[in-house]
């Protein structure tokens, strides 16, 4: 299996010269380990992982012993089943100050921060890797996404070019390390096993009284409305749950690194007409597997092709920023005559406004409803659509054409 370069690495690296103790979040599956041991190689850091259930009973009942046994420089697996640990590294950082003694992995973000802000404040730097960026794929240097033509033009030196059918195999294939490095060929298995794992030990980790079956049912139904606005109410219907349930399942697969959201863009000029958050998942593939896409053949031309298709450029948008350790200031517009602007970009004091397109051949009509961030005290900067076109263009000398494969 070809290991896939990180472009959280340099982070690793360089945070590993500030900080005591540096964990690496996010969901079960997406390399954390693997990027991790990578980088130890060569090193004399040792290893241990909490899923061995004797290291993890020692770690829960005489943490004390424990570091004793496993001596820093060490990379701890999977920490958020012992946070026993978390007083004793805190004990050992302020006795030693060594940089990067601790490295540490979790798969329960929610579970693990808690302990982290209690016990760590200060003495550790937490990043978030997610599944693979098209970026890391391509092996290109990774920067946060923005609306210059300079950074556009290094950008696409530096990507793999592909036309709409090479999109939405990249959207059906997902971006789980696993199936694109080709150690797992079928995907349906894949994500059939991933399902079974990630239920059965971190949703019944948060909350044990979880029935699968029911579970399984309300991420379907929370697939079916990736890029669109959270509806609870019909998530709870679909699902066959109440609403309390379902907003705090949906909580769950946020802590676990699975969905995430775009706010509904104001400030003290342009008021918040709209509430309601949009939905995204971080992996298209498994939101794929979840509503039964067979190929992406057929997904392309099918119902929510317009759907997966935002929601896969926005999560790509988001990992340029979260792969450098940056807060992203990604949001939406919808007016009270529900014009939309798919994606308002915060950068540098100025808003960039954002469309998604399927279409090769976008016109200025795509446009238009860029004028209604006009009325926001933050003034508004170059607009784009990004599109199926094969090269980067303008539609005029403020609206950039911006192709997928780009981000």
């Amino acid at each position: 299996m070809k290991y896939i370069t990180r472009n959280l690495e340099r982070v690793v690296q360089q945070v590993s010269t500030e900080y005591p103790v540096v964990l690496v979040t996010g969901p079960r599956q997406v390399g954390k380990t693997t990027m991790l041991k990578k980088l130890m190689e060569g090193t004399n850091r040792g290893y241990v992982t909490l899923d061995d259930l004797n290291e993890r009973q020692l770690a829960k009942t005489d943490p004390e012993l424990f570091l004793q046994l496993h001596k820093p420089p060490v990379l701890i697996d999977e920490v958020q089943y012992a946070p026993e640990l978390f007083t004793y590294i805190k004990i050992d950082a302020d006795t030693t100050h060594e940089a990067g003694a601790f490295w540490l992995t979790g798969s329960q973000v929610f579970k693990l921060m808690q302990g982290v802000q209690e016990s760590l404040a200060g003495r550790v730097a937490v990043l978030s890797l997610t599944s693979l960026s098209q970026a890391e794929l391509a092996g290109g240097e990774m920067s946060p996404f923005i609306v210059e033509l300079d950074a556009l033009a290094t950008r696409k030196a530096s990507r793999e070019k592909t036309d709409a059918k090479g999109i939405f195999e990249r959207i059906f294939r997902g971006s789980m390390p696993t199936i694109v490095s080709g150690a797992n060929s079928n995907s349906q298995i894949f994500y059939s096993s991933y399902l079974t794992t990630y239920i059965e030990r971190d949703v019944k980790e948060l909350s044990d009284a979880i029935d699968s079956l029911k579970f399984l049912r309300f991420m379907t139904a929370v697939a079916a409305r990736c890029g669109q606005m959270c509806n609870v109410a019909e998530i709870a219907r679909d699902a066959d749950i109440n609403q309390t349930q379902a907003k705090n399942w949906l909580g769950i697969l946020e802590a676990l690194g699975i969905i995430f959201y775009l706010h509904p863009y104001s400030n003290n000029l342009l008021k918040r007409l709209v509430k309601t958050p949009k939905l995204y998942f971080y992996d298209t593939g498994l939101v794929c597997y979840l509503t039964k896409w067979s190929s992406a053949e057929t997904l392309e031309s099918g119902a929510i092709n317009g759907a997966i298709l935002e929601n896969y450029v926005v999560s790509e948008i988001k990992k340029t920023y979260l792969n450098c350790r940056i807060e992203p200031y990604l949001y939406y517009y919808r007016d009270k005559d529900a014009k939309e602007i798919d994606i308002v970009l915060e950068h540098d004091g100025m808003l960039n406004p954002i469309e998604i397109k399927k279409t090769a051949n976008p016109g200025t009509e795509l446009t238009k409803v860029f004028h209604l961030l006009d009325k926001s005290s933050t003034p508004r900067s170059k607009g784009a659509v990004i599109c199926m076109k094969p090269e980067l263009s303008a539609i005029d000398k403020d609206n950039y054409i911006i192709p997928i494969w780009m981000i």
